[in-house]
Parts: C-alpha cells; structure tokens; sequence
C-alpha cells in the first residue's frame, strides 16, 4: 500500500512545514540526488546504499522494481526500505488529474477540431485541449483584456485561446522560427473560422488572431515591458513578427491600452516560469497567472550560479532560509516521471536497465581510451622537443635520426586524427556526447532512460530472452550487445577501436554488479517526485509569502501518463 500525502500547501506556515519535512528527509540521500549513474561502475556507487536494500532488490522483478517510484513496496522488503519508498510517496504533491468541474462548476473542456488540432500529437492536444479551457476559465474571472501566452512554441495554445475562446492574445518566443511557423498556421486557420462566420452571417468580421513577439525574455523588466504593451497600437502588427530584443524593448516608453491581463505558460522553460510569477506579483496590469514549469535542470540556482543574478530557485524567503541547494543533476532527477515507470512493460524495463549498464560501462571504456590518448600526446609532445633538439643541435647524432623522429611523428599523428572512413562525420552533437563521456560530472545524459547513442547502438540487436538460454549462453549474449554498444558508441565518436583495449575484459568486470543498475536506479528515481514538489512549494510559498493581496493553488491539470509536468501554479489577484 503506498504512502498518502498527509501534508497541505493551503497557507504559506504549512506549506512551509511540508517543505521542512522534505529537506529533513531526503538529507541524508543527497549521494543519491547527485549521483551519476554513468559512473555506476567506475565509482562503485551501490556501496553508498545500505547492502541490505541492495540485497534485496537485486533478486526483484522488474516489475516491482518499476513501481518502486511510484511508492509500491513489497512486503519481504526490509522494513528500512518500506519506510524509505512510502515516506517519500506520503511526502510527494499527489499528481492525480484534478476533476475541474469540481474546482471551476461552469468549467468546459470542448474538444478541439481538426484544423485546430492538426499538427498536435495525442500529448500535445491533450494539454492544450485542458490548459486552454483552464485560462480562458481564469481570464473570465478577472475579466481579463488579453492574455500573455509566455513561451507559446509554435502557438497551439494561443490560437486556441483566440479562435475557439475568442480572447485577445499575445505569443511570446524566443525562437523566430517559432514566431513565422506560429503566424503561417494563424494565417490558415484564419481562413476556415471567416468562412464559418461568412456562413453564419456574420458580414465581414474577421476572427482574433493571436499577435507575436520573438524576444528572449530575460529579466521580469522585459515581461513586465511586452505584457504591457498594447495590443491596438502599431506596437506589436497583427499577424506579423516583431524581433526586438530586451534591452530596446525595456526601453521603449509603451502605452498600455490593457488594465487585466492574464500570463500563461504552457511548460514555460527553466527560469522562464519563475519569470512569469515574479511578474505576476510586480505588474498591477497582471491580474492573473497560469504557470506550468518544465526543465528544471536548467534553472537557476543561488549559491551554485553566477552571484548577484537573480536566481530561479529558491525564489521564497521560506526556502532561501534551509539554505539546502539542489543542483543541475536534481533538477534532471526532478523531471523523473513516477507514472511513466509504472507504465512500461517487462521487456521495456529489462532494457531499460540494461542500457544503463550498458553505457555506465561504456565511461569506464571512454576513460581508458582519455587515458591511451593522453598518453600519445605526452608521448608525441616528447618526441617533438627531442626532434628540435636534434635538428638544431649538429652535435647530437646524424640527421637521419630526425628523419625518422619525423616520420615517426607523423604515424603518431595519424593516429590522433583517426581517418576511419566507415564512421559517420563528426559534427557538433557528437562533440558534445564526447565532452559528456570524458567530464561525467557536466553530462546530462545519465537520467535520460534511452539516449540517441543508446538507440544507435543497439539497433542491430534485441534484447535476450531470458526464459530461452541457459546462463552461459545469456552471458554472451549480453557481452555481444554491449559490444555493439561500444563499436557504435565509438564510431559516432569518430574514434577507432583500439588494439590494446580489451571489451571482454572491461565487460567481465562490471558484468558482476549489473544486476545491482536496476534497483539503483529505482531507488534513485523515487526520489524524483519529492524533488519536483520541493521546487514547486518553492513557487508556491513565494506567493503565498505576498499575504491576502493574492490567491494561489497548485493544481494537477493534465494525465499524469501522457503530461508527467501536470502541475499548474494559478494565481490571482482579489477584486479591489
């Protein structure tokens, strides 16, 4: 039986004492938080585990060991380990879709038709479908004159919100790309609701249409700027691109033609969403806000990023006070999704783990191959100085040792360029998969479950059935793929095999300890939705800390499965 949440966020002293419980417990588990999992092998890190749960869980299906995120336990686990998995469920923001009749009665969710929706995967329509009828449900409220859509992509939201709800609106982008695919697609679904209206008789009116703005919104000085602006002056030109950037824009005196707006942000990325709330609270004109983060490794964070910037998290007085920082890696573990696991089949989980074997074992190949490398540069660098030595000094040997200390260079670097004309070109992304083999601590890729390399390098072949092969036989199979792993990782690195690395060897090493990967993991991912709630409570007591001036909740808006970032942050301001 998984743990319930016995904590409430409803004022600003109790969400504070759920996020003091929180940091109190996972405390003791930072090792876990920042571990990196493609150092598995190379650092040992099961040892940092108590030996009991490793143990334990090494013999588990995986099966179970997939509902470990989701706060499952099985009663032969040591009681350690229950208390361990359902204290962090009774710890997490419940992620269960809200019924929103129940919190807004006059709520309507309409579906949208095909030109609206076309060009949307079934995730994409779901989320829009739901946070457009959420906006338009929260700009009625506040009677808002237009509304601000904060990193609105290529527009589905926006378009929704003017074509079906009928509301004035704003994009925001960063992208420029996005700003011209967003007015090419307004353009066409302008032209199907004015034959709508023709047909209906309703004369020449034409439909809203939502105005863009390509601008990296960098600071709230700039949101503050470009929601203000106003929408019926030749500051923004309907239906086309304006790219300005901050410092012009903040610059600019801008006429404000709106006293309500509402800002909406449909998984608005890193500090962006943070942006958005800080705005909320320092604007007048901003009556309401609908936050819906995303990325948190790539906020912010004070005491870990540059001093003196305004930082993305903490961003409440509450939190600040613990002083308990996250980092890069807890803000990729934060974006874990407890829903996603409890979904995968048998067959995908097995693969799942294997490929994190896998590429944990592949660091410890990349570190021997930096080693080789390292090696041939001070070698080279030795041969070089001895060279000039000879060339210039008549009275050390005959010439024709130069000669060959040239040639012999030469072979050397050949070998460092590497022409192996059977790999693909090595372009910029493969250099930065490099740079995260060789600087583990700057990857990113230890919490992604498949990576481009781990697809690329099994493509050639499945996975073994363990029902079929005896042991021995299964033992190869598994050395066979991870040699494949390593050959392509290798080739899409643009680096040659070489002789004197030895894959069976380095595979029998960590072959051992594979097993212990999939209860690792899982332990490490049941941490996630506690971290995603810790950052959220942040947002959240931020305003709440603003006092009766403003009204906030958190709310679970989307299906978990198909949106794992479902939690709106929705805030607004009392009538005066």
């Amino acid at each position: 039986m998984a743990g319930r949440c016995k904590y409430s966020c409803a004022t600003a002293s109790e969400t504070l004492e759920w996020i003091k419980a929180i940091v109190d417990f996972i405390k003791p588990f930072t090792f876990l938080i920042n571990a990196h999992v493609v150092n598995f092998f190379s650092d040992r890190l099961w040892e940092a585990v108590d030996k009991d749960w490793i143990d334990c869980l090494r013999n588990e299906s995986t099966e179970n060991l997939l509902l470990i995120p989701s706060g499952i336990v099985q009663d032969h686990w040591p009681d350690s380990l229950k208390e361990f998995v359902l204290t962090l469920k009774s710890l997490e923001f419940p992620r269960q879709q809200a019924d929103l009749q129940m919190v807004w009665p006059s709520f309507p969710v309409t579906s949208l038709n095909t030109v609206l929706a076309q060009g949307m995967n079934l995730k994409k329509k779901h989320e829009v479908e739901v946070l457009s009828a959420v906006v338009n449900s929260i700009a009625n409220t506040v009677k808002a004159d237009a509304i601000v859509d904060v990193g609105a992509g290529q527009g589905y939201l926006a378009q929704v919100l003017s074509f079906q709800y009928q509301h004035s609106v704003v994009a925001i982008d960063a992208s420029s790309h996005h700003g011209k695919v967003t007015n090419a697609r307004a353009e066409r679904i302008k032209k199907y609701y004015a034959a709508q209206m023709r047909k209906k008789g309703s004369g020449n009116k034409n439909p809203n249409v939502p105005k863009t703005i390509t601008c990296r919104v960098m600071s709230i000085d700039t949101l503050k700027a470009l929601s203000n602006m106003s929408l019926h002056s030749d500051d923004v030109e309907q239906s086309k691109l304006v790219e300005q950037n901050h410092q012009e824009i903040e610059g600019r005196k801008l006429r404000s033609s709106c006293n309500s707006l509402v800002l909406a942000g449909l998984h608005a990325c890193g500090d962006l969403s943070v942006t958005m709330l800080k705005t909320f609270v320092e604007c007048k004109e901003v009556k309401a806000v609908v936050s819906i983060g995303c990325c948190y490794n790539l906020l912010s964070e004070e005491g870990i990023d540059l001093a003196g910037s305004p930082s993305g998290f903490p961003i409440s007085h509450g939190v600040k006070s613990l002083g308990f920082t996250l980092g890069k890696s807890s803000g990729d573990l934060a974006c874990q999704s407890a829903e996603r696991w409890r979904s995968l089949e048998m067959d995908a989980g097995v693969r799942n783990f294997e490929l994190h074997a896998f590429r944990a074992a592949f660091q410890m190949l990349a570190y021997l191959y930096a080693f080789h490398i390292f090696m041939e540069m001070v070698l080279l660098s030795f041969i070089l100085k001895v060279s000039e030595v000879i060339v210039t000094s008549p009275s050390v040997g005959r010439q024709g040792k130069a000669l060959r200390r040239q040639q012999q260079r030469r072979i050397l670097e050949s070998r460092l360029h590497i022409e192996d004309h059977t790999c693909p070109s090595f372009d910029q992304k493969h250099c930065g998969i490099a740079y995260s083999f060789l600087n583990p601590k700057e990857s990113k890729m230890d919490d992604k479950s498949v990576s481009m390399l781990d697809t690329a390098a099994l493509s050639h072949g499945n996975s073994f059935n363990r029902s079929t092969r005896c042991e021995h036989t299964v033992s190869d199979d598994k050395y066979l793929l991870f040699e494949k792993y390593c050959l392509s990782g290798l080739c899409r690195l643009d680096l040659k095999p070489l002789d004197n690395l030895n894959l069976h060897r380095l595979w029998d090493e960590a072959e051992p300890f594979a097993d212990i990967i999939g209860p690792y993991w899982s332990l490490r991912a049941a941490l996630a939705p506690v971290l995603e709630t810790y950052i959220l409570l942040d947002r959240l007591l931020f305003l709440q800390e603003q006092g009766s001036s403003l009204e906030a909740v958190m709310l679970p808006v989307f299906d978990p499965v198909l949106s794992p970032r479902n939690v709106a942050i929705i805030a607004k301001k009392p009538k005066s």
